[in-house]
Formats: structure tokens, C-alpha cells, sequence
């Protein structure tokens, strides 16, 4: 078996696990859908669509990472900084059921595997971290596309870490966990330094040009204080 690789495919997991996941991704993703009603507006579903088509593409990209060993952007911490949590974790759960779907990428019995480890569990770790650095990093591009970087690295490894777990339940083969987990951590940490420069340029770029456009920007900047015309209006 081939632990490098993110998307798992049929039968390195076995039935009765794969099919909890299954179970775990849609409730979760349900709850996501409740959730975003709360944040889809004019301005974040058309970015939310960009932010699909652009994680889909780029994780057609494979980049070399060491000797036989590539990887690709899995885009849950670009995401939920983008569009946030909610919106961000269906972004890449529908890239990754087009890809299982469409180009058999990732197995069909293990969708809910790797929709729960990249989709869910890597755009929480994004996330969270991202909302946690903010509160001391400036609020602005440069700071933005620091968080981005962390938040990529970090997310990547814990999606990787989220196949040990599911490995450790069900796994078809004999493998030792310490040495899965090894290899996956080491690996994805290389992964997640590619991501996170992919991720931090782009959540820059947007921040310059757009930044009523980005999620964590709206969310965790102070309001501004009303000017005295403003102010007068009122």
C-alpha cells in the first residue's frame, strides 16, 4: 500500500469502517449546509464557486515533493479563509466527489474517508488556527498570507494523520501504525509547504485587491469606527 498519497482508495479501509465515515461525512456535511445558509449572500456564492473551480484545478497539478513522492494542494485552509468553515468544507467536498466520480480519484467506498480527513478535518485545523494567529497577526495581506501559509501546513498534516485514525479502525493491511503515521506526518509537511505558498499568495493577492471579498479578513477585523460624517447621517 501506498500511504503517500492523500485520496484513499478502495479497499485500504475496510467496509464497516468506510461506510461509519460515509455516516460521519453526511451528517457533518449536513450541518455544514445549515451553517452556510447563515454566510451565502451575493458576494460569497459566486466566490465560493471561484474557490471550487480554483482548489479543482490545482489539485489536477501534481508537484514533486521527493523521488517518486508528489502531491497536490488539498485547499481546505485556502478555503476557509476565503469563504469560511462552513462554505469551505463543501467547496472541497464537491471537488472531491467530481474527482471520485469523474476521474477516480480516491475510491468510491472510501468517499466519505477522504471527505472526512481533507474537507472536514483539514478545513477545521485551517481554520481554527487561522482565527486563533489573527488575533495577533496584523489584519492586512502581508499578515493574511502568513496565517495562510501556517494554517496550509498544519491543515495538510492533521488530513494525513485523520487516515491513521481510520486506518488504525479498519485497515486491510499489516502495517505498523508508528511508521504509517511517520510517513504520512513527514511526507505532508513537505506537501503543506508547497500548499501553504500557493495558499498564502493567493489569500494575499485577494486581500490587496479585494478584501471586503475574504472571509477571515470580514470576520476578525474590529468594525471600523463610524466617522464623524457617517455619523451626522445617522
Amino acid at each position: 500500500m501506498d500511504v503517500r498519497a492523500m485520496h484513499i482508495a478502495n479497499g485500504i479501509v475496510n467496509g464497516p469502517v468506510s461506510a461509519l465515515f460515509v455516516a460521519v461525512a453526511v451528517a457533518a456535511l449536513a450541518v455544514c449546509v445549515w451553517r452556510a445558509r447563515a454566510d451565502l449572500d451575493d458576494r460569497l456564492a459566486p466566490m465560493a464557486g471561484l474557490v471550487a473551480a480554483f482548489i479543482f484545478a490545482v489539485q489536477m497539478l501534481n508537484f514533486q515533493v521527493l523521488p517518486g513522492v508528489s502531491g497536490h494542494l488539498l485547499g481546505g485552509a485556502l478555503a476557509a479563509i476565503l469563504v469560511g468553515p462552513w462554505v469551505g468544507a463543501l467547496c472541497v467536498s464537491t471537488v472531491l466527489v467530481v474527482q471520485c466520480l469523474l476521474f477516480a480519484d480516491g475510491g468510491l467506498t472510501a468517499i466519505g474517508l477522504n471527505i472526512t480527513n481533507m474537507a472536514l478535518l483539514g478545513t477545521a485545523a485551517g481554520y481554527l488556527l487561522v482565527a486563533g494567529l489573527l488575533r495577533v497577526l496584523p489584519k492586512n495581506p502581508g499578515g493574511l498570507g502568513t496565517a495562510a501559509f501556517a494554517a496550509s501546513v498544519v491543515s495538510v498534516v492533521v488530513a494525513s494523520q485523520g487516515f491513521v485514525l481510520e486506518y488504525a479502525l479498519g485497515g486491510t493491511t499489516d502495517l505498523s501504525l508508528p511508521w504509517v503515521s511517520g510517513t504520512l506526518a513527514g511526507t505532508h509537511v513537505l506537501i503543506g509547504v508547497g500548499e501553504g505558498l500557493i495558499a498564502a499568495t493567493t489569500v494575499a493577492t485577494v486581500a490587496r485587491v479585494r478584501p471586503d471579498l475574504v472571509y477571515a479578513l470580514r470576520r476578525f477585523r474590529k468594525p471600523a469606527a463610524l466617522t464623524p460624517e457617517v455619523e451626522t447621517v445617522v
